[in-house]
């Protein structure tokens, strides 16, 4: 699974040739692909008698956190020829509203993807446990790397500078959380206080530059 800026036709086709299969988000950095997609769902032309074969919904209702929350993940495969994007199977449209119950504010989001996955292979209820699965990994790697690392902040952008930091800041959030840590703003802090704690962490002694 890929967020938006990962979502390009060369690792499409990594990815299939390996043997692999992607579902992959889709915003307005693919622009034709992304606004196909929004017509696709807000004016789908099957006929009533097509809609079983071409469209699946699957919805989901969670309440927890002071919040109620409905997904409602559709698919659809009509798109697939026209959008020659590698072995593309289905769009989806994923929905998100949620309800803060103690003030009744209403929030909602409105995402879509591609898939090569099949229909007969990953149906919508399947397809919403993968995207969602991709968030639980956004919210743990992600935020923690924009927030708490400072990527957000970063003002590094030339040539392959962004994917060497990023690789770099992945790679230090395992070593602590492979060193028990699970509050990465403590462990941040921890390191940050005495460089004999950050040289242990990568395997060096002080003594040992």
């Amino acid at each position: 699974t890929t967020d938006a800026l990962l979502t390009q036709r060369a690792l499409a086709r990594q990815i299939r040739a390996q043997g692999g299969h992607y579902l992959m988000v889709v915003k307005a950095n693919q622009p034709e692909m992304h606004q196909a997609m929004v017509t696709q769902f807000a004016d789908p032309h099957w006929l009533p008698h097509e809609q079983a074969v071409e469209y699946a919904r699957h919805r989901t209702l969670e309440k927890g956190h002071g919040r109620l929350e409905t997904r409602t993940l559709e698919t659809c495969t009509t798109l697939r020829a026209w959008l020659r994007w590698p072995d593309a199977e289905q769009v989806c449209r994923r929905t998100c509203r949620r309800v803060i119950v103690a003030t009744g504010e209403i929030q909602e989001e409105v995402t879509y993807a591609v898939t090569s996955l099949p229909p007969e292979v990953a149906g919508a209820a399947v397809l919403e446990r993968l995207w969602r699965g991709h968030w639980a990994i956004e919210n743990k790697v992600h935020y923690v790397r924009d927030v708490t690392l400072g990527e957000d902040a970063g003002q590094a952008y030339r040539g392959s500078t962004p994917q060497a930091l990023a690789a770099l800041r992945n790679a230090l959030l395992n070593l602590m959380r492979a060193a028990g840590w699970t509050q990465m703003a403590d462990a941040v802090r921890h390191y940050g206080a005495a460089v004999t704690h950050a040289l242990a962490l990568i395997g060096l002694a002080p003594g040992g530059l």
